[in-house]
């Protein structure tokens, strides 16, 4: 279990268990608050709105039920369950003076916290061994990316998500807080409630550090790799026309990836003790933004999806004039 010390009962006989954290925000000015709810309630009902309109467009049309928009599908409904895993939260805080989240409620948070964004970044590293095979093994994509290995794929994804989340998570039962149950940050996150700790934390950064390598910079060399060799087909490419077609295959994947790892590695690429305040605001980067920039990004300039739309869009108009 998790356990708070107060200040100067640091013996194990007079530990006391503890039933809440209390999340600040941002803020804890009232006006301040008002102007973050309402700005947080927009973000989150553009995030929900836009990754729902991308997994009914390529649901509804047979089209798109390929390995690249099977896995932007997987890609939206993550985004659709990390904001929502998130937000809620965010704005009851922001709209109420209790700010208090129990500790099986701040486990349960970073839980899903870590599964999610593990999850977005094996999602990104399939998404770009799709590209790969398609622009540099065209001839071969289909025996290639068949449904079984897509399935096979996502399904790795999966559960090397919850595992991870896991392998993560449970360490923390063991960790004893004390002082101040105050977390100045939008939500329940690991470098945070390490920060807490009074216990011995050794553990947990072993672990945070060795499975991260493995977890997140596995997925990266893949993607770097994979984009080394894509580039390398499309400059054999003679034509200009070809090239730009081969690149805006992989253009709207290429900015996802650059906003993921850029707004994560403003967090994360750091020592634990310098965490401080500041890295609230980048953390509404990658915990905010990224999940509602993803559908417009790619959706902006993607024929395929703009289509998809359309027929959803002009299906419900018939449907609500018949």
């Amino acid at each position: 279990m998790l356990v708070l010390q107060t200040t100067g009962e640091m013996d194990g006989d007079n530990q006391t268990e503890a039933s809440k954290f209390l999340l600040v925000g941002l803020s804890e000015k009232p006006d301040q608050q008002r102007i973050l709810f309402w700005m947080f309630l927009s973000m989150y009902l553009v995030t929900v709105m836009g990754n729902v309109l991308i997994i009914l467009a390529i649901g509804s049309d047979s089209c798109l039920h390929t390995p690249m928009y099977i896995f932007l599908v997987n890609l939206s409904f993550t985004d659709l369950f990390f904001v929502t895993n998130t937000i809620p939260k965010m704005l009851v805080n922001l709209q109420s003076q209790n700010k208090a989240i129990s500790y099986a409620g701040c486990l349960t948070q970073l839980y899903f916290l870590i599964s999610l964004v593990t999850l977005d970044n094996l999602i990104l590293a399939a998404m770009a061994y799709d590209r790969y095979v398609a622009i540099c093994r065209p001839l071969y994509y289909t025996t290639v990316m068949s449904p079984g290995l897509c399935i096979l794929i996502l399904a790795l994804c999966w559960v090397l998500s919850v595992l991870y989340g896991l392998i993560l998570t449970l360490p923390m039962t063991r960790v004893t807080f004390c002082g101040s149950q105050k977390i100045h940050y939008i939500f329940c996150e690991m470098y945070v409630l390490l920060s807490l700790a009074c216990s011995n934390t050794q553990v947990n950064h072993t672990v945070l550090v060795t499975t991260g390598c493995f977890i997140f910079l596995t997925p990266c060399g893949l993607m770097i790799v994979s984009y080394v060799q894509i580039v390398r087909a499309i400059l054999q490419i003679t034509s200009v026309t070809g090239k730009y077609k081969a690149f805006s295959t992989c253009a709207s994947h290429l900015a996802v990836v650059s906003l993921f790892y850029g707004t994560l590695g403003m967090v994360y690429l750091q020592p634990l003790h310098t965490y401080s305040m500041k890295d609230s605001v980048a953390t509404v980067m990658y915990a905010v933004v990224t999940p509602m920039m993803n559908p417009f990004i790619y959706s902006l300039r993607n024929k395929d999806m703009h289509g998809a739309l359309r027929k959803l869009f002009l299906g419900k108009v018939f449907q609500g004039l018949t």
